[in-house]
């Protein structure tokens, strides 16, 4: 590789991890990074670790030096920016790159899953949100956060089960499957060690008890149904208000998006068409536009 050449790198960082990709300016792949959770709202120094990580494993990988970050041109898609704070704490950072050009994580997610064309996507992972681009129009939904929203993603579910089963355990709801198995997989053996062991986890930390929730309620144990049923009855109306702009498309992406699809309305269901590329190239597609 020629050390003169100009090299992009698209980052998406979410509630859970932050992946990296190195391209030419021929959007051909060079490397690639993973790095720890890079949504600013959980502590921007976290994130700009992650980001940091994620970009030297990258240029590790493509037998770059070092110090060549700061010829990268940087397009970067995160959760949380949508907030203006957070942007603006991302915005002040005194970054090692060429170029670092912002946006949202479901933006990259956008143009990645429609090849930089219009259309509608839905991230369900750590967190959940929507957006939809027609005719120049871009129109964000969901978002807000763990502590306010991100109804129906990982950690949401997650968290869902803990306060189930607390209850439970305490004789205000009715005993089921999901109980005993929390309680196995977080290595607690009753309610006050599983509520001193969950409390004020980080979103991610919550979120990986979604595998187990969605695994109780497609055994039919009826407090996963209903926590899984309230998650796709948002992910639903979140889809059909995406939709009543007409795009001319509509993917489901992120870690819980398989998982959770059948849970979705059949109509739903079927308009949901793979993604074309991944958010990192579309964070790729993003700077591009910007430079």
């Amino acid at each position: 590789m020629k050390t003169q050449e100009t090299l992009y790198l698209g980052i998406d960082g979410g509630g859970s991890k932050c992946r990296v990709l190195l391209t030419d300016d021929k959007e051909n792949r060079l490397a690639s990074g993973i790095a720890g959770p890079a949504n600013p709202n959980q502590g921007l120094d976290l994130a700009i670790n992650s980001i940091l990580d994620a970009t030297q494993q990258a240029l590790e990988q493509a037998r770059l030096p070092a110090g060549y970050i700061d010829q990268l041109i940087v397009g970067i898609g995160l959760a949380g920016v949508n907030l203006p704070k957070y942007r603006l704490m991302l915005e002040q950072w005194d970054h090692p790159f060429k170029q670092m050009h912002i946006t949202t994580d479901l933006h990259i997610a956008c143009l990645g899953a429609h090849g930089g064309q219009d259309g509608a996507v839905i991230i369900t992972g750590t967190g959940s949100c929507g957006m939809v681009q027609v005719n120049g129009t871009q129109i964000e939904l969901g978002g807000h956060g763990f502590s306010v929203g991100d109804q129906g993603s990982g950690a949401w579910l997650g968290i869902k089960a803990v306060k189930l089963c607390l209850q439970s355990l305490d004789g205000l709801m009715p005993h089921s499957g999901l109980v005993p198995r929390l309680l196995e997989l977080t290595q607690c053996n009753n309610a006050q060690q599983l509520a001193e062991r969950m409390a004020n986890l980080a979103p991610a930390g919550y979120a990986r008890l979604a595998p187990l929730v969605l695994e109780c309620a497609e055994a039919g144990d009826e407090n996963a149904l209903g926590i899984v049923r309230a998650g796709a009855d948002y992910l639903n109306r979140l889809a059909y208000k995406l939709m009543s702009h007409q795009p001319p498309r509509l993917s489901m992406i992120g870690g819980l998006a398989q998982k959770i699809q059948p849970w979705l309305d059949a109509d739903i269901r079927t308009l949901i068409q793979p993604a074309i590329q991944p958010p990192e190239i579309g964070a790729i597609h993003f700077a591009q536009q910007q430079v």
